[in-house]
């Protein structure tokens, strides 16, 4: 096995992490506590061709692989995980499938702006809909329907938890086409903001990850051309599937950043406050924290970049991904609550960061596949 980046993604990573440190910590505070969408820091994104990274350049994209992506990930996330997951979200669960599964048409019309983040002059990024009120973990259970009427359909339903729900200008819709048929009756939908019958709803108050924009979306006889459904009919579950799988890579990413940014955090802190005479970070109690958060910190690490290997290779990366993304996010959410504790009191001050990391690490558990219904996925993976 090889442990070495090679140059171009030891640049990526270096750019991601000038990027964070000199756009996204200024005012990260302020965002979070504002609930204010980054918008500046996601045009600037587009700039540096994050925000459709592993899309191929004739696609308005950067044509790099999913190690660099995780490289650039982690970096973002270390800083303010709000961004990283509208750039994850972009890239992993918008272009991605596009990419793969969409029309040459679909791809010149929509994927094009999409990778490039911008069109017109405008922020141009999408969003994922998925889930709703009754159809969470239980992907199947869509109650959104689309309704065929020969060259178009209506699609009428809500879906909720929206990430980019507000700023996004496309969206891929999730609908039933055939209750009868279950999962293999669910169609994918390309489907813009602006049309008549889309209503975004008011934007989340949520406990972490505050400055990316969370809605529900409704659908009231939205007219959507046939030509924008992705894939032969019935496809849309098996696309869900197949494009989470990868978003579980960039979502394992989000949480080894957050992991590594508290981390970090705490070194530094440790390293300057006194207790007793000396650096608490000279106490054995200390130094066993911090050595079980490197520890599973570097554990998570290579559980993230085995599984964008075996993407980049062609290989099965379902388990892998879903591996990477349960021990990541669940040490993201140990690694935190201790950076808190080495903190003492002023880990629960908000300038000290670490109780925001706190904060943000505890959606990674629950989006894009909860970890519980990761462990299904591995346990079946394990099993078969």
């Amino acid at each position: 096995m090889h442990f070495q980046f090679s140059e171009e993604q030891l640049m990526i990573q270096q750019a991601a992490r000038d990027f964070a440190q000199n756009e996204c910590l200024p005012g990260v505070i302020e965002r979070d506590e504002k609930q204010q969408f980054p918008y500046d820091q996601i045009w600037k994104l587009s700039e540096l061709g994050f925000m459709g990274m592993m899309t191929g350049s004739q696609y308005g994209g950067a044509g790099m692989d999913t190690i660099s992506y995780v490289l650039a990930m982690e970096e973002i996330s270390k800083v303010d995980a709000s961004v990283s997951v509208c750039m994850s979200v972009n890239n992993s669960l918008v272009c991605w499938g596009l990419e793969h599964y969409g029309t040459e048409e679909q791809k010149q019309q929509y994927l094009v702006p999409l990778a490039q983040g911008r069109k017109s002059g405008q922020l141009y990024i999408g969003a994922f809909l998925l889930s709703e009120p009754e159809a969470g973990s239980d992907a199947t259970s869509q109650q959104t329907i689309a309704e065929d009427k020969g060259d178009y359909y209506i699609i009428n339903g809500t879906k909720n938890w929206i990430t980019n729900g507000g700023t996004a200008s496309v969206y891929l819709v999730m609908a039933q086409t055939d209750a009868s048929k279950g999962s293999k009756g669910i169609d994918t939908f390309i489907v813009e903001k602006n049309s008549p019958g889309v209503t975004v709803g008011a934007k989340e108050n949520k406990l972490g990850i505050r400055g990316s924009d969370t809605h529900s979306i409704m659908f009231q006889d939205v007219k959507v051309p046939k030509a924008n459904r992705i894939g032969e009919h019935g496809f849309g579950f098996r696309y869900a599937m197949k494009t989470l799988e990868g978003g579980r890579i960039g979502i394992a990413a989000q949480a080894l950043g957050i992991a590594s940014g508290a981390y970090e955090r705490a070194v530094a802190y440790a390293k300057q406050r006194k207790a007793f005479g000396k650096e608490i970070a000279q106490h054995q109690a200390i130094q066993f924290k911090l050595a079980d958060m490197a520890t599973r910190i570097e554990a998570a690490r290579l559980l993230c970049l085995r599984a964008a290997w075996e993407k980049d290779n062609g290989g099965d990366y379902a388990l892998s991904s879903s591996m990477a993304k349960v021990y990541a996010s669940e040490t993201a959410m140990w690694v935190t609550t201790e950076a808190v504790q080495i903190h003492g009191g002023y880990g629960y001050v908000k300038e000290y960061h670490v109780e925001r990391m706190m904060r943000d690490a505890k959606i990674t558990q629950i989006y894009e596949g909860t970890s519980e219904v990761q462990r299904i996925v591995i346990g079946r993976g394990i099993l078969k």
